[in-house]
């Protein structure tokens, strides 16, 4: 009697999950500046769990259209087999299908130029390149490059010819993307909730796009388009004990977490209140979820909201002058034994809202600056003070 087989191994980053998305909603409304869209995962069949706070991996494919430029440049049909050496395969894949989803095309770096450099048979050209290899200009050519992705050099430099295989090798793979989870398992366990800043900007005179953000805004089809997921476990999440109060500061796509927290402590029956800093840049255009933040502030869920609408005023105002305004009734919940969490953009708002922790303790518990920041270590050790920024 043969032995029963044992599960089918979980999916994961290396194995991900071919999920389809449910919904595509956008939440900014008409006449704002922004484009940030809902997304609904399903779940369904792959035994995936997750936790409030948890990241969900989006394996993406590239812009069709950039893929058949690079395609018509290169004189290739698509056909052609390759094994771009980043990937490892045992056997060849078609060059299209690697271009699509295996290999990322933006980001040349200096080595590919230097490729390029070493194949380009027009005099101008060469010129050119030398130039931009030069030692004397060595501190401009990062700033060159971030303007170009492949396709700009194979139009800027025609006469580098290349086979398809030595083109993939120039090429990095296509890596997956983080997106905070937007939604609690404990009331949504077979699908995941997405709160996606859709990126569309102009370089060297192309319109780019952010290669996931697009691909699930514009190119995954409901309910048919394969989107490959894994769930990234995290170690940011809200108060293991109910009992304990939770400030949440998350402007922008930092408010995703935080509608996972609020679901997942109303539907854990958490106690503890529940204090929401979001700012964005209009309330009439950019209140993410704003109808639900109502509705729990109304059932008391939410015990404050404060909101930074930077662009409503003439003097620009952000989630950490809100929280400075409110130091005093910051400092009565931290002493209670609040948690801080913060999510979002690690470069300034981050720093800023960091800086506006050490202020508020310092002023309102009375500290020197160095005790200030003793207190926030020991608010990190205690998993008190989290952040997820990006």
């Amino acid at each position: 009697m043969s032995e029963a087989a044992g599960p089918a191994p979980a999916f994961t980053k290396d194995r991900p999950f071919p999920a389809k998305l449910t919904e595509n909603r956008l939440l900014n409304r008409p006449g704002s500046a922004k484009e940030t869209r809902h997304f609904v995962v399903d779940l369904r069949g792959s035994g995936l769990a997750y936790k409030a706070g948890d990241s969900l991996g989006v394996f993406p494919a590239n812009a069709p259209a950039e893929v058949a430029e690079i395609l018509e440049r290169l004189g290739a049909t698509g056909e052609e087999l390759v094994s771009p050496a980043v990937l490892r395969t045992p056997t060849p894949l078609p060059l299209r299908a690697v271009l699509t989803d295996k290999l990322a095309l933006s980001k040349p770096t200096r080595r590919a130029l230097e490729v390029i450099a070493a194949k380009a048979t027009n005099a101008a050209e060469r010129e050119r390149l030398a130039s931009l290899l030069a030692p004397e200009t060595k501190d401009d050519l990062p700033a060159w490059l971030e303007e170009r992705e492949f396709v700009d050099l194979l139009a800027e430099f025609p006469s580098a010819r290349f086979t398809p295989q030595e083109f993939v090798d120039l090429l990095r793979k296509l890596m997956p993307r983080l997106y905070s989870i937007a939604s609690s398992s404990r009331v949504y366990p077979e699908e995941i909730h997405l709160t996606v800043a859709v990126v569309r900007y102009e370089t060297n005179g192309r319109a780019r796009g952010g290669v996931c953000s697009t691909f699930l805004g514009e190119r995954a089809d409901i309910g048919t388009t394969p989107v490959p997921v894994f769930v990234s476990d995290s170690h940011f999440g809200p108060p293991e004990d109910g009992a304990r109060d939770c400030i949440m500061i998350g402007p922008g796509t930092g408010i995703a977490p935080f509608r996972a927290f609020l679901q997942d402590r109303v539907a854990a029956g958490a106690r503890g209140r529940n204090w929401l800093f979001f700012g964005d840049q209009r309330r009439a255009t950019d209140f993410l979820y704003e109808e639900e933040w109502q509705g729990y502030l109304a059932s008391g869920v939410l015990t404050r909201m404060d909101t930074a609408f930077s662009r409503d005023q003439e003097a620009k105002i952000y989630v950490q002058d809100r929280m400075r305004e409110n130091a005093a009734e910051f400092w009565a919940w931290l002493k209670g034994g609040a948690h801080v969490c913060v999510c979002g953009d690690a470069k300034r708002m981050a720093k800023d809202v960091d800086a506006a922790l050490h202020a508020i303790i310092a002023e309102q518990g009375g500290m020197a600056p160095e005790l200030a920041a003793e207190y926030v270590k020991q608010l990190k050790k205690e998993k008190r003070y989290q952040r997820d920024v990006y």
